[in-house]
């Protein structure tokens, strides 16, 4: 299958996955450093954002490697809570401002165009303490203004910039579910949360058309594709529904068309989270849409209609409307028990297509985390991971074949570009072409999914047929 001209074929990481502790200084620390020093038993093997991959100091060896596989993108972020000695009156720390300005020029040498998150999970956890993080509209004024810094520091070289990576995630897992430091279980902070990081980034994407920066701006929002168990069942239909408006749609809709979903809003007031905004906000949020989304597609989420009753004295979750539905023979990936399957990529096109009109979009995140892969070393001790190949072509099939068929995606980013530290699973699911070896030093070493994604670059053709479809659909 040919990849069109102009594709992107890049991978992603984050600063605070990568970087590591070096040249940090005291009061510098993000919500994910505050979280490992309080509960560093939780993190796998105690290994962390501390020492992460050392790409502070190594990262002239990892723009050579990206530039040997011949990415033509590199995503990740910029630090916020190393970027500033002072959060509130934006006084930028010099030294890491200029490691960012050094990353952002070695890449650009290497001819990987950077794309930049203003944040990826690293608020200042000071700004937490201080004001209740992304409680607080006072929060979102701070961003704006960090975000007007980078603007003029290093856009005349970043042309594509996105507020956010997965803008949803923290919040999920500390205000809904709990399962994360501090475990402050309170869905009316969960939608606050959300609103007020859809509100940042129309006002950034506002403060980015206003300077002088050519570009684009937009969000990189983790999709979580819900299918019904049984489509001619409409409680299943209406339970995937649900999970999509509250998990998807919080995000897209105001971002792309401008405008929250009347059933989404009518769900909130109904369970007594609908956020606080007002008509200025709202009036702001619909003029100042985002120009690109992306992505991250890892799974899918099977739901059927409720097995139970919801106990109406226990805190909302949208639980309360599903079901999970394990789909029985399903491929697993069993490092991270989650299911496999790559039509996915498709049916997301369909999605993009239908209900947003074509919007530009490209895949941002996919990738196969897998456990001890030291066991697949060969005689060279290159690791052998032919099942991330097999991954990444199943879901690059599916994503072409949409492309072909006239999707408007982009490109695909796979996570990640070298093995870096994840919450709580640290180094225990390896996701990288390129191999961190904590044993020797953090030495990196190309696996042969490296190899073969240089191959795929290189020649722009991918030798691959589907294993998710009848032999003539392939």
């Amino acid at each position: 299958m040919q990849i069109p001209e102009g594709f992107m074929l890049g991978a992603a990481s984050s600063a605070w996955q990568t970087e590591g502790w070096h040249g940090k200084k005291a009061g510098q620390d993000s919500y994910l450093d505050d979280w490992f020093k309080h509960e560093y038993f939780v993190w796998h093997e105690g290994k962390g954002p501390d020492v992460a991959t050392d790409f502070m100091t190594r990262y002239s060896e990892d723009v050579a490697l990206m530039k040997e596989i011949g990415l033509s993108h590199y995503r990740t972020s910029i630090n916020w809570s190393r970027f500033f000695t002072d959060y509130e009156n934006l006084v930028v720390d010099e030294d890491y401002a200029d490691h960012v300005n050094n990353v952002i020029n070695a890449l650009i040498s290497a001819n990987v165009e950077p794309m930049i998150a203003i944040e990826h999970y690293e608020v200042p956890q000071f700004l937490i303490d201080k004001y209740d993080g992304w409680n607080s509209k006072r929060v979102v004024d701070l961003f704006v203004g960090y975000a007007k810094i980078l603007f003029e520091r290093y856009g005349d070289r970043v042309h594509q910039w996105f507020t956010f990576n997965e803008p949803i995630v923290p919040q999920t897992r500390i205000h809904l579910d709990g399962l994360r430091y501090p475990h402050d279980l309170n869905p009316k902070k969960w939608m606050q949360c959300n609103y007020n990081k859809v509100l940042a980034t129309a006002l950034t994407v506002q403060a980015f058309r206003s300077s002088s920066q050519s570009g684009r701006i937009g969000i990189i929002h983790n999709w979580e594709f819900a299918y019904p168990r049984a489509t001619n069942n409409q409680l299943d239909v209406l339970a995937a529904k649900r999970f999509d408006l509250l998990y998807n749609r919080v995000f897209t809709d105001p971002l792309i068309k401008g405008d929250y979903s009347p059933e989404l809003i009518k769900l909130l007031s109904d369970n007594h989270i609908l956020f606080n905004s007002t008509d200025e906000e709202l009036a702001l949020i619909k003029a100042n849409t985002i120009d690109v989304i992306g992505l991250n597609l890892y799974f899918p989420k099977r739901v059927k209609t409720p097995e139970h009753q919801w106990d109406p004295s226990a805190p909302f979750n949208p639980r309360k409307y599903y079901s999970d539905f394990e789909l029985p023979g399903r491929k697993m990936n069993n490092s991270r028990g989650w299911e496999i399957y790559p039509p996915m990529m498709y049916d997301m096109a369909k999605v993009m297509r239908d209900d947003y009109n074509n919007f530009p979009w490209f895949i941002s995140e996919n990738g196969m985390g897998t456990e001890n892969e030291r066991r697949f070393k060969n005689s060279s001790g290159q690791i052998q991971d032919d099942y991330r190949i097999n991954f990444i072509s199943e879901h690059l099939w599916w994503l072409l074949k949409a492309v072909h068929e006239g999707a408007n995606c982009e490109g695909y980013m796979l996570w990640a570009f070298t093995d870096n530290v994840s919450p709580m699973n640290a180094f225990k699911n390896r996701y990288g072409l390129v191999e961190i070896d904590l044993e020797d030093n953090l030495a990196r070493h190309l696996k042969k999914s490296g190899l073969w994604y240089h191959e795929l670059i290189e020649t722009k053709q991918l030798n691959y047929s589907t294993r998710f479809a009848y032999r003539s659909q392939a």
